[in-house]
């Protein structure tokens, strides 16, 4: 028989074990989830990335502008992207200032050309049809799908006639969508990922529309690939909840 100082003794024991348990687990950290290596490109070894469309299909942007923009232009940036790495890779101690400076420069300036550029093709060739869980989120978010367009529209024209970018970008640091204009290519939100993209140097748009940007615009929301969109907006959404 135990008596009822032993049985206070052994339930104090047991109450004590369990709280101590407790504490032990709320204080271990959570198990972290594998995440993918990440990608490797060895300095001055970018390749182009092909259309995902072809440039006869489009409607309103002829197969001559988007070839030219695609073989001169966005080319243009991945080869030089390779050689900055590669003269960048020769450095040392005794390279004068002004000469890395450049060189951080020109790279900073052709990989965001590269990036960007590739976005922008690849959320060509659709249909324009907005749709999916991007126009929600649009919706939600500006007021209505068609705010968040005029918003955007009246970026793009603010850059008619010179040269820039109209970026729709998840930013990791606010957590949400922002749309962003800029005048060159090595300007850019530090912390966004691109979501939808539109050229606005004159190379995009002058050989179809000469000076007419905004019918240029026109023709660059009929062919919006929303379903490219969606996905990069799941993307985002994921890299935000990784953190």
């Amino acid at each position: 028989m135990t008596s009822r100082r032993e049985f206070l003794e052994l339930a104090g024991a047991a109450t004590a074990g369990a709280v101590l348990t407790t504490s032990l687990a709320e204080a271990a950290p959570a198990p972290t989830k594998q995440l993918p290596k990440p990608l490797t490109i060895a300095s001055g070894d970018h390749k182009l990335v092909e259309l995902p469309f072809k440039p006869e299909t489009l409607k309103g942007l002829s197969a001559a502008m988007l070839t030219s923009h695609h073989a001169n232009n966005y080319a243009a940036a991945v080869k030089n992207l390779n050689k900055v790495e590669l003269e960048l890779a020769k450095v040392n101690k005794d390279t004068p200032g002004f000469t890395v400076s450049s060189l951080r420069e020109r790279e900073l300036t052709f990989t965001n050309s590269k990036i960007l550029h590739e976005h922008y093709f690849g959320n060509l060739g659709g249909d324009g049809k907005l749709a999916g869980t991007i126009e929600k989120r649009l919706a939600t978010q500006f007021g209505s799908a068609a705010r968040w367009e005029e918003l955007f529209r009246a970026t793009a024209m603010s850059l008619g006639g010179g040269s820039g970018w109209v970026i729709l970008a998840a930013n990791h640091a606010s957590g949400d969508l922002r749309i962003y204009g800029t005048s060159a290519h090595n300007q850019a939100v530090a912390f966004g990922q691109p979501v939808l993209v539109l050229d606005m140097f004159e190379h995009a748009y002058a050989i179809d529309y000469g000076a007419a940007h905004a019918k240029y615009i026109d023709a660059f929301f009929a062919n919006v690939a929303w379903r490219e969109v969606d996905r990069r907006l799941a993307r985002a959404d994921r890299a935000l909840a990784a953190r």
